[in-house]
């Protein structure tokens, strides 16, 4: 009787801290769709033309699509980089380990504003300021950490006696990390490229310092809006921006879910 009233308490806890903290944003969608042209809860009327201003307006759809492009390739070259910094880390011998695990998460230990202006007086010099290549590099050293803790706690679960039991048979070490090594720490990397993809998603503070006429990420163009006018065009967006982080959320649920169900039928055939 007692398990099954702290197992009530703790779901009833856990729906209440959910709802506590998804409220507030949910709401951004009823303020989307009123027909008054401030944000106001609950909405007067319904409509879509605030929707419908945000596609009449080509500024916005450039820096969601900018946004885009620059979340999806840090994304993909945080793996492969924050693979690289695990692999080394849980599987190399070297010296000063914990020394280069504190500079490797120092992105997430460093406050975002000193990081943007380090990077913007660097970037300057360079001419990489308001170029998709200077966005790329500064939210892959953003997300690196976070494919590099989702990556070692993979490796460290893995049997390392599989992976010794295929080089004794012959396979070398890259053959092994393809058939052995990288199936099993898949769900890390994904989860990692998942993080990596919504920190330069959202990532405001050091885009501020990159952003400029030539090039905006949608996070800057929203904080400009705020400054300038508050309108329901803004909820708008923050409602496609959310819808963009929950199919993100999905997609990597449906993959986890289609990795168990290929999984299972494997160890039935066996």
């Amino acid at each position: 009787m007692t398990r099954v009233l702290t197992r009530t308490g703790l779901i009833l806890l856990a729906v209440a801290v959910a709802a506590y903290v998804l409220l507030p944003i949910l709401i951004i969608f009823p303020m989307s769709v009123g027909e008054s042209s401030f944000m106001t809860f609950p909405p007067e009327g319904f409509s879509w033309k605030w929707y419908q201003a945000l596609r009449d307006d080509p500024t916005w759809m450039e820096s969601a699509v900018a946004s885009l492009r620059v979340a999806g390739l840090s994304a993909v070259l945080s793996v492969v980089l924050g693979t690289a910094a695990a692999l080394a880390l849980v599987r190399g011998r070297f010296p000063f380990r914990r020394g280069v695990l504190v500079v490797m998460l120092a992105p997430l230990i460093v406050p975002y504003v000193i990081i943007g202006l380090a990077v913007y007086v660097a970037f300057l010099e360079a001419g990489l300021t308001e170029t998709t290549l200077g966005f790329v590099l500064v939210h892959t050293c953003l997300g690196v950490p976070y494919v590099m803790i989702n990556v070692c706690a993979g490796l460290v679960a893995v049997d390392r006696r599989l992976e010794m039991a295929s080089m004794n048979l012959g396979a070398g070490p890259v053959s092994t990390f393809f058939r052995v090594t990288l199936p099993a720490i898949l769900p890390n990397m994904l989860a990692g490229a998942l993080f990596a993809f919504i920190t330069s998603w959202d990532e405001v503070v050091v885009a501020i310092f990159m952003s400029g006429p030539t090039m905006t990420t949608l996070p800057v163009k929203m904080w400009s809006g705020i400054r300038v006018q508050i309108d329901p065009t803004l909820a708008a967006i923050s409602t496609l921006a959310l819808l963009v982080i929950l199919s993100s959320f999905a997609l990597m649920g449906l993959i986890r879910l289609t990795q168990r169900l290929v999984g299972r039928r494997r160890r039935i055939a066996l």
